[in-house]
């Protein structure tokens, strides 16, 4: 589709996702419609996606509605089971940690292992939009690299530091049915549980049956 050609323009095998990034999030927002957020204990958010098998003109309506649904609830990063669908796509409006905004969508994600030498951890607080109002520390690697497809099934990479690695990490764990909250100690864990029934979500959410 035309608005993804920027994102397929490509800088040592990664593409570039920081040009026209206001004009190409508002096509999306504006052609899409916001959509309710799947929380927790919903289980949708707890099994592998599908792949993307079709890269057709449903797709491109459920990323415009993607797109839509992450700026209502005010998300850097939103996948498609935070909406309810089965299907491994994430797309992100997210800065980096010098200030430059990311703009895109992919496709049945695989994340790059980083080599233990080349590790270094951020151990910054973390949020999800399914787990609204809860916060904890989760120590994740501060570069990442995800490799997938675009809305047209082309092969993309996509790289990012800081925040940005933590949104592409936390994202594609989405679409493999983990939680972030899945990855703290029992502790924290309840204690985000915890956060999350205290509080008010400021956007709509799917209530659990």
């Amino acid at each position: 589709m035309a608005q993804q050609q920027t994102d397929q323009q490509v800088n040592d095998g990664f593409v570039v996702d920081t040009e026209d990034c206001e004009e190409r999030e508002e096509a999306h927002r504006a052609r899409g419609t916001a959509r309710p957020i799947t929380v927790v204990g919903n289980p949708v958010l707890h099994r592998e996606c599908k792949n993307v098998t079709s890269f057709d003109a449903e797709l491109g309506r459920l990323i415009d509605d993607m797109f839509a649904s992450q700026k209502a609830a005010e998300g850097v990063g939103l996948a498609a089971n935070q909406i309810g669908v089965d299907l491994k796509v994430f797309v992100y409006d997210c800065l980096d940690d010098d200030g430059r905004r990311h703009v895109g969508a992919v496709c049945n994600p695989v994340l790059t292992e980083t080599p233990a030498d080349r590790r270094h951890l951020d151990e910054s607080n973390e949020g999800c939009l399914s787990v609204p109002t809860a916060y904890a520390e989760l120590a994740r690697p501060d570069y990442a690299e995800v490799t997938g497809q675009d809305a047209e099934g082309n092969q993309v990479k996509v790289r990012g530091t800081g925040y940005f690695a933590r949104c592409l990490q936390h994202e594609t764990d989405h679409l493999y049915g983990y939680l972030y909250i899945d990855r703290l100690s029992k502790r924290d864990r309840k204690d985000a549980l915890r956060q999350m029934e205290e509080g008010t979500p400021r956007y709509e959410t799917v209530p659990n049956v």
